[in-house]
This record gives C-alpha cells, sequence and structure tokens, in this order.
C-alpha cells in the first residue's frame, strides 16, 4: 500500500483486545495516508473469532502508512499503521543526494566526522529518543496490557583477530605454532611399522572414511600428533590422480523433475462455493468439538402448556412500567430459568479439570445464543439472577439489538454460567443443544404452537412449546437436571409461581 516515509513515525500495533485471541481480520480503515489523527480516534475496525471491534489510536499525529489492507488476517502483536507523532506536515521527498547521506550517518562515529553528519539525520536519532522501548530491554505498550517483552540475552561479541595477523594455512608453519619441529625439517613420507592408531577426533575419523583417506597415510600436524580436518583435505589435494580411461561419451545426465505439487482441488463453480474457516465460525467450530468430545451430555425434554404465559406477555405489553421495552415469551423463559436456578443451585456450576473441582457459581450471568450475519454467537446478561423483570427486559432487549448490529464486545461474551437458546423463532419444535464451553447446562425452547391439549378434562386448542435441557453428567446427575427441567415447565405452566417460588 502506499507508504510516506520519513519523520519520528510511531508504529501501532494489531493489539489482543482482551480475549487472549491470536488474530484478527482488518474489516475497514477509516484513515489514509496523511490523515490527521488524535489520542482516541478510532483507525479502522477489526474481526476477531468473536466480535468486530473499533480501535482507537493511543497518540496525536498523522498517518504516514498502512501495512495492510482490508481484508486481511493479522497476528496480534504485528504493526498495522505507522503514525507520525512530531506533528509536522508530510515531508517533501529528498534529494538524491540527502537520500544517500543516511546511510553515512549509520556509519561509526570515528569513520566519519561529526561535521559532516547531514541535517537529515536527525530525526531517526530523534525517533530513538523519543521511543526507547524500540531497542531497550522495556516492554512496548499495546492497547491492552504490554507486549512481549524484549528478551535479556546478549550474544557475547565475537573476538576479532589483531591487526596484521594472518591465518596460517601452510602445514610446517602450522607445526612450528604447535611446538612441533619447524617446516624445514619435513617429517617422515610415510608411517612407521607398527606404529600405533593414528590419533583423530571422531568428527575427523568420519570425514577421512567419507573421502576414502586411510589416516595411517595421512601426516599429523596437529597438537601431540593428532590429525586435523585440514590435513585429511591436504591428503586428498596430494593424493596422485588416477589417468582418466578413455570411457565412451556418457549419456546426458537428465536432471530429476521436481516433484509435482499437489493439484489444487478443482470443483464446478457454478454447483459449490467454498467459503473460508475464519473468524466467528471457526472459534464456534472449535469450541463446539471441544464441548462435544469433553463434556458427556444429557439431553431432556418436556412438552408444556404455556397458554397463560402468553396472556401474561400481553398483558406486560401494557403496563406502564414496561413501556419501551421489548416483551416477549423469551423475558419470561428467562426468568423461569433464574426461578429454578435459584431452586436448584447446583446446575449453575462449571468443571475444573485441572484441580479436579467443581465450581459452583453464586452468580448468574445468563447467555443467549443469537444467530447474526456473521454467524452465531453467545453474549450474556451479567448478574441475571439479581435483575427485576424491568431490568431483564432491558438487558435482552440490548443484548439482541447490540448482536444483530454485529457491536457484540468480546466481554460481552466472557464469563457466561447458563445459555438459553431459542430455537423455536425458526418453527422448529425443540433440539438437543450443544453445552457453551465452560457451563454445565443450556436450555433449548421450541416453537410455541397452538395444539389439542386436555385441559381440565377436556380436550381443547392450547398453545404449547417442547424445552430441552442438556447437562453435563460429570456434574449434574439426572436428578438435578430434571428437577430444573421440570421447574421451568411449572412456571411457564403457571406463571404465578415467579412470585410465590421468589
Amino acid at each position: 500500500m502506499t507508504t510516506m516515509t520519513q519523520a519520528p513515525v510511531r508504529e501501532f500495533k494489531m493489539p489482543d483486545v482482551g480475549e487472549g485471541l491470536t488474530e484478527a481480520e482488518i474489516l475497514k480503515w477509516y484513515v489514509q495516508p496523511g490523515d490527521t489523527v488524535t489520542d482516541g480516534q478510532v483507525v479502522c475496525e477489526v474481526e476477531t473469532a468473536k466480535a468486530a471491534v473499533e480501535l482507537p489510536i493511543p497518540y496525536d499525529g498523522v498517518v504516514r502508512a498502512l501495512h495492510f489492507p482490508e481484508g486481511t488476517t493479522v497476528d496480534v502483536g504485528t504493526s498495522i499503521i505507522a503514525v507520525d507523532v512530531s506533528g509536522g506536515a508530510a515531508p517533501e521527498p529528498e534529494a538524491p543526494a540527502a537520500a544517500a547521506a543516511v546511510p553515512a550517518a549509520a556509519a561509526p562515529a570515528a569513520a566519519v566526522p561529526a561535521a559532516a553528519v547531514p541535517a537529515a539525520a536527525a530525526p531517526v536519532e530523534q525517533l530513538a529518543e523519543a521511543e526507547p522501548t524500540a531497542v531497550g530491554s522495556g516492554r512496548q505498550p499495546v492497547l491492552v496490557g504490554y507486549g512481549v517483552a524484549t528478551s535479556a540475552t546478549r550474544r557475547r561479541p565475537r573476538k576479532t583477530a589483531p591487526d596484521g595477523f594472518v591465518q596460517q594455512t601452510v602445514a610446517g608453519d602450522r607445526a612450528e605454532l604447535n611446538g612441533h619441529a619447524p617446516a624445514a625439517q619435513a617429517p617422515p613420507a610415510g608411517p612407521v611399522a607398527g606404529a600405533q592408531r593414528p590419533l583423530a577426533k571422531p568428527p575427523v575419523r568420519k570425514l577421512a572414511k567419507d573421502l576414502g583417506v586411510d589416516l595411517a597415510t595421512v601426516t599429523a600436524t596437529g597438537p601431540d600428533g593428532i590429525v586435523t580436518r585440514e590435513d585429511v583435505h591436504a591428503a586428498v589435494a596430494a593424493a596422485p590422480k588416477a589417468p582418466e580411461e578413455p570411457a565412451a561419451v556418457p549419456a546426458p545426465v537428465t536432471a530429476p523433475a521436481p516433484a509435482a505439487a499437489p493439484a489444487p482441488v478443482s470443483y464446478d463453480t457454478a454447483r459449490e462455493t467454498r467459503i473460508p474457516v475464519k473468524g466467528v465460525r471457526k472459534a464456534t467450530a472449535a469450541a463446539m468439538v471441544g464441548s462435544a468430545f469433553t463434556a458427556p451430555h444429557v439431553t431432556e425434554f418436556v412438552t408444556v402448556d404455556v397458554t397463560r404465559t402468553m396472556k401474561l406477555v400481553e398483558e406486560l405489553k401494557q403496563d406502564k412500567e414496561f413501556t419501551g421495552l421489548r416483551v416477549n415469551p423469551l423475558l419470561l423463559i428467562a426468568k423461569a430459568l433464574l426461578v429454578a436456578i435459584r431452586r436448584n443451585p447446583g446446575i449453575n456450576a462449571s468443571w475444573d479439570e485441572a484441580a479436579q473441582e467443581i465450581v459452583v457459581k453464586h452468580y448468574v450471568n445468563l447467555g443467549i445464543a443469537a444467530a447474526t450475519p456473521r454467524g452465531l454467537i453467545v453474549p450474556n446478561i451479567k448478574d441475571a439472577h439479581a435483575k427485576t423483570l424491568p431490568q431483564l427486559a432491558e438487558s435482552l432487549g440490548e443484548l439482541v439489538s447490540t448482536a444483530r448490529d454485529g457491536k457484540t464486545s468480546p466481554s460481552a461474551m466472557q464469563s457466561g454460567t447458563v445459555t438459553i437458546t431459542n430455537v423455536g423463532v425458526f418453527g422448529v419444535d425443540t433440539g438437543t443443544p450443544i453445552l457453551n464451553p465452560g457451563e454445565s447446562a443450556i436450555l433449548a425452547v421450541g416453537a410455541i404452537k397452538l395444539q389439542p391439549w386436555v385441559h381440565k378434562g377436556k380436550v381443547k386448542p392450547r398453545q404449547v412449546t417442547t424445552l430441552a435441557l442438556s447437562f453435563d453428567h460429570r456434574l449434574v446427575d439426572g436428578e438435578l437436571g430434571s428437577k430444573v427441567l421440570a421447574d421451568v415447565a411449572a412456571v411457564l405452566e403457571q406463571p404465578k409461581r415467579l412470585i410465590t417460588w421468589a
């Protein structure tokens, strides 16, 4: 993408928005190179595996570069935008001479006099002073928390040879340096009969074997008569070459064809569409697989007459306490589940595998599964157990509208304790829902339909629905799960129990 360079520039990195996520997709840029930005201004919108999030810039300046185009998935900690924080106007392109002087400023001070350093190098020095964390041992601040700490490990500087030293490669000189006879005294041309096995280190022996050299024929120049790698190579170079035989012209050697890359999967684009698995879909798939194959699921069903509940919904719509609030059957179903949890608190728990403990929650963060254009998400109402019915209605309305707009924050999907999924809005009677990871129960609500029902000894048309409760059988026994489901059904059949059981 277009980049505007020079001047003190700070790099804004993709932050971890608080969920421990490792990547995010850039959905939209709100700024372009050359735009002026202020501290707290939203510069882009990104999509994590759980939500769409707007990112504010944490300082004032002028945008110099956008490092990635829209639609790119970027790892957390990667720089995505460069901002000139000097506050000046965009610099003009420099002349070639000035540009060529920048490398000279990077040379050691001893090589270039101070007076010769061009003024163009000043912004680079100012940048180093403005951001010591870029080269120091501190940690770099990001939007949330801090980046990875710079390692304190340093490589020991390699020792350099003193001036004027030239490595001796002649065998005689090497022998002289090791305390052996000077080069003028030629060593014996071959091994002495009955001599001991030549001394050599294992790597040198392997080298000799690979090159077909008999160590007994090699003149050792190392300390104490040890054969060195150089001795083996010298023996190979000094060996007389066998006379070349007038062989027939060899057939041309055909280089082996490189392994063919696997052919891409072909499909009829008119009949199939392939969609990359990422974002919410990727996170949902991982969560569902993990839950289904970790927690032993049990699902129970009950069909209940909710005619009185539907009448209460219509009455509450006319109540002034609910003016401006959305009142629907889901509101009373949520309240019924909260009452059932109060009567059976063991259902509101989680399994801690690492500690081998059952964690009973004394609060209820009620999750509501929501189908959005981005996929399935489960935001939750914090401390739903402490809310009055109007407060619960308000929270439900905000949750649904925020999810529909794709603005649900990651924090809104954290720390849920129990979930409701309303499959009835799609005309489905019921289902066998999979637990949200970290929770022990999920209630599925089917479609409310007018059906023949025995009421007061007579068959009458009544509004009926089917409820399904899935629970984690590691910590929820059949008795506890059955009691919770029966209590929810009882409240929906007789809504006055919201008062008597409260």
